[in-house]
């Protein structure tokens, strides 16, 4: 098919959480922009509002770029042990990466080249906060606040979390902002139960001073950093992305069963990690994979639409 895109119909890309699964979603913009589906909206919650902004800010290279050379210590960099009411993340570590290589401090969700928007949650009463105004970062910011690893961000007089609680693939604040047809991305189609299985990973060549770091932080999460004895009890981090993973698929398959979208991809990730943010390259890879394994579905989709709506 020579356009993808039927003329004057407005494309929106739902992007879902799921931590550094998330990556993915780089994979599949790229593949569906060589498809000749460049979004008019989009619409992210967590991992899918940082890369969703990148995307909507003109700024996807300047971040695939950087993911893509992550390490695993340089990940480990991202850590506070401490604890404490900060969380395990180092929260002004993160918003200094997104200054960097998403949005700046002061740049407005308006000034974004398309329609944006993410999810965040109210902590106080559960109910859902849609960002499609303000300052961009500050949004992120509250829209990636994973119980456990960062802490809550206040947003007037409110504390806020990750958006994943209440809508995880933000397929109605899609069409809230426009868009006619909407390609919703669900990172947790295919990952239930599968963290608690036992991988390994040779940490030999990690040096000193960063194998004490990773050696703490081994202690809370066999998933991050596995090698743990095979009869020993799930990882804290284990148990934590499960428990994250089973309801946020439950919500999810709840919301898009009452706001279908027109197409739902849901790349192969189940191998890779809820913290493995070092293995961007093969997120990425799985989600240009994906769009290629569903591309007869989205061109026949897209066909049917451009006839509905009556355009070329």
């Amino acid at each position: 098919m020579s356009k993808s895109k039927p003329d004057g119909v407005r494309i929106g890309l739902a992007l879902g959480g799921g931590a550094s699964r998330g990556w993915s979603h780089i994979g599949i913009i790229r593949a569906l922009e060589e498809m000749g589906l460049r979004p008019d909206v989009i619409a992210g919650c967590s991992i899918g509002a940082i890369v969703g902004a990148a995307r909507a800010s003109n700024n996807l290279e300047n971040l695939e770029t950087w993911v893509c050379s992550l390490r695993r210590r340089d990940v480990a960099a991202f850590f506070d042990i401490g604890w404490g009411l900060k969380g395990l993340i180092d929260a002004s570590r993160l918003r200094n990466f997104l200054h960097e290589y998403v949005v700046s401090e002061d740049f407005l969700i308006e000034e974004m080249d398309m329609a944006y928007g993410n999810v965040a949650t109210d902590l106080g009463n559960g109910r859902e906060l849609w960002f499609t105004s303000g300052e961009a970062l500050s949004s992120i910011m509250a829209s990636i606040a994973l119980p456990g690893l960062f802490a809550p961000v206040r947003f007037n007089g409110r504390w806020l979390v990750d958006g994943g609680l209440v809508n995880p693939v933000p397929v109605s604040l899609c069409h809230a902002l426009g868009a006619e047809v909407v390609i919703a991305v669900n990172l947790n189609g295919d990952i239930l139960g599968k963290h608690l299985s036992s991988r390994k990973a040779d940490l030999a060549a990690e040096s000193g001073a960063v194998d004490g770091i990773l050696g703490t932080i081994r202690n809370y999460s066999s998933n991050l950093f596995p090698g743990s004895r095979e009869n020993a009890p799930p990882g804290m981090f284990d148990v934590l992305a499960s428990s994250v993973n089973i309801t946020q698929d439950r919500i999810t398959r709840s919301r898009m069963a009452g706001d279908p979208p027109d197409i739902l991809l849901e790349p192969r990730l189940a191998e890779i990690g809820l913290l493995e943010f070092h293995r961007a390259d093969e997120a990425i890879a799985e989600g240009e994979r994906c769009v290629q394994r569903m591309r007869p579905m989205i061109e026949y989709t897209m066909e049917n639409i451009a006839r509905l709506f009556g355009k070329n």
